[in-house]
């Protein structure tokens, strides 16, 4: 299981981000170039379509493979007090040929995205990664070098932390509570509710800005 939240911020502002990043997580940041292939099952492998994600990072001496199904959010009264969202998601590193594996499969290419950005991992009661990232399309199959932004000025800010059906309430608790300290900046909320961008953010980011991160938190 995970818990997740997701938020966008003007790239104006993400030098801001960072530098609070930064002083929040006490960690370097990581360079982040992923590229994301959605794929879905064909009719004949059952009535109820399945979604895949293989992503490459391309950060890496030599890019390495990861195949990632995220499942169904978790529901009811439970779900619905806490502000974010917890689901089950299944991850394994994988080798190169994983692409023509699920083609094999009868897996059809959906769609594809280069996430260019980066990312912050730490621990603050769970394992938590918070990853800032512009979402890039390719005009050609597989054509990353020739990607182009789907939302230029805006970037996709996402806040994850594993968990499990023993602990998901502690480590939802804990991403909201690091959450609050980003609400100059941006709204993060679950994901599909689109609350838009923080009218404080100008403010916020020129404050940050200023002070070089030396804001005391």
């Amino acid at each position: 299981m995970e818990c997740v939240v997701q938020g966008i911020i003007e790239t104006q502002h993400v030098e801001a981000l960072e530098i609070l990043l930064q002083g929040l997580c006490g960690v370097q940041r990581e360079r982040l170039r992923i590229h994301e292939i959605c794929l879905k099952s064909g009719p004949h492998l059952g009535s109820v379509t399945s979604e895949v994600r293989l992503l490459c990072d391309l950060e890496q001496a030599e890019p390495s493979w990861t195949v990632r199904h995220v499942g169904g959010a978790m529901r009811g009264a439970g779900a619905e007090q806490i502000s974010v969202l917890v689901r089950s998601m299944v991850e394994s590193k994988t080798s190169k040929n994983v692409l023509r594996l699920f083609y094999t499969l009868g897996y059809k290419l959906d769609h594809e995205l280069l996430r260019v950005g980066f990312s912050f991992n730490f621990y603050r009661v769970a394992q938590i990664t918070v990853t800032v990232s512009s979402i890039n399309k390719m005009l050609k199959l597989h054509a990353t070098d020739e990607a182009v932004p789907v939302t230029p000025g805006i970037q996709m800010v996402e806040v994850t932390a594993p968990a499990a059906a023993e602990t998901y309430t502690e480590v939802a608790a804990a991403v909201s509570s690091f959450c609050e300290y980003l609400a100059p900046l941006l709204h993060l909320s679950k994901p599909g509710i689109s609350t838009g961008v923080v009218p404080t953010a100008a403010a916020a980011a020129a404050s940050l800005m200023s002070d070089g991160g030396g804001t005391t938190l």
